[in-house]
């Protein structure tokens, strides 16, 4: 009998080993994130699919936002995030009176200045007419990698969605100036991170694509969707008469004619995200507007049309921040518009120099811009820093 037990307990010890010698299969079931669409917004949502959105991976993704640790560096001044530009209380823009960034002109680790002022980093997910001011990251882009920044030419960096934005900027010399070495190993050598990577990708494996990825999640949730205009049109506040005064204004051809380029009661994002030459300048040496992506000559001078939620936030304004201030776009859309062989068709006040609006228009037209703030967004916790990603 005492023989039969010995052979027993050797038997289950002999078979327990052999089976932590094993790989074991990981089990991992992230919960899906639904977005909740705001009345009246769009249906469609850029969501790849081969990175769909999980609570677990927009959790990752605001952590990774916040930590200065991206650059692939420890000492506190050489750290650099997505936050460090992309500020909340600015529409997640840096903001014209930025202390570390003056009139709002962002650079990298280097000092490199980045080529153009910044986008409203907001409702980006309801955007499939591309990224940036020119439109460079599309759907229709087929490069990969980029040898300027040692990133190779790998299918997952590629030049389609927000996620090729995300590793575009760590290693961008005039931005984060990471590399995916560096980056990597120093986001996996913190402590609270390769959980976290399990939970969102089911294997504790720090990778620049899931670093990418998991950003991109949280970006994805940045829905500003509940300003003073949004409540107006859910039929929860009144406008003022002024403010009413101003949509006119803005909706109409005879008025201030933005609508075209900016929408208006039947688009909600306040932006067609498509790209026009506005009527800033007669002459064109930018290497990075539309023309510089498509190559058609109706497209120089052309950039993308930003969305104006929250734009009374987002100074200074235009691709090159020459206008300060809302009253300075204001007075170029009505007196300061130049024509050039490019200029948009949309642009129909442009043989008079622009709209023509009187003073008490332009004060209509900007009490109605005031209306599309939304302070709950601006200070909505779930897209502040984690007080406790020091931890």
């Amino acid at each position: 009998m005492k023989k039969l037990l010995y052979i027993f307990f050797l038997f289950a010890i002999l078979t327990s080993c052999k089976k932590d010698s094993e790989p074991q299969a990981i089990i991992t079931n992230p919960t899906p994130y639904t977005i909740q669409i705001p009345k009246y917004f769009p249906t469609a949502l850029n969501i790849p699919a081969d990175n769909p959105m999980t609570v677990e991976g927009v959790r990752l993704g605001r952590y990774l936002f916040y930590d200065g640790r991206l650059s692939g560096r420890t000492q506190s001044d050489s750290l650099m995030s997505c936050a460090t530009c992309h500020n909340q209380e600015n529409s997640f823009e840096a903001g014209i009176n930025n202390p570390r960034f003056p009139n709002g002109q962002t650079h990298g680790l280097t000092g490199i200045p980045t080529p153009h002022y910044m986008l409203p980093m907001i409702n980006l997910v309801f955007n499939s007419n591309g990224y940036l001011w020119n439109g460079l990251i599309s759907q229709n882009n087929t490069n990969l990698g980029s040898t300027a920044y040692n990133v190779p030419a790998l299918p997952q960096y590629h030049y389609k969605n927000i996620e090729s934005v995300v590793w575009m900027a760590i290693t961008a010399p005039h931005e984060i100036n990471g590399t995916i070495e560096k980056t990597v190993q120093t986001i996996a050598s913190i402590q609270m991170y390769p959980p976290l990577f399990k939970a969102a990708f089911g294997t504790t494996e720090v990778t620049y694509d899931r670093i990418s990825k998991a950003i991109a999640q949280f970006v994805r949730t940045l829905i500003s969707s509940n300003s003073k205009f949004d409540k107006y049109m859910r039929g929860e506040v009144n406008l003022s008469s002024d403010e009413l005064q101003g949509y006119v204004l803005f909706t109409t051809e005879n008025g201030a004619d933005c609508f075209h380029c900016h929408g208006g009661s039947g688009n909600p994002m306040f932006t067609t995200n498509l790209y026009y030459n506005n009527g800033k300048d007669v002459s064109f040496t930018d290497t990075r507007d539309r023309y510089a992506v498509t190559h058609n000559t109706a497209d120089i001078g052309a950039y993308k049309a930003p969305t104006l939620r929250n734009i009374m936030l987002t100074a200074p304004y235009m691709h090159d921040g020459r206008f300060k201030t809302i009253d300075e776009v204001i007075n170029f859309y009505s007196e300061g518009v130049v024509i050039s062989p490019y200029i948009s068709s949309l642009m129909h006040h442009s043989i008079n120099g622009g709209a023509q609006l009187t003073a008490i228009e332009k004060m209509q037209l900007k009490a109605f811009l005031n209306t599309l703030t939304d302070y709950e967004f601006i200070n909505d916790v779930r897209f502040s820093r984690p007080a406790d990603l020091d931890k």
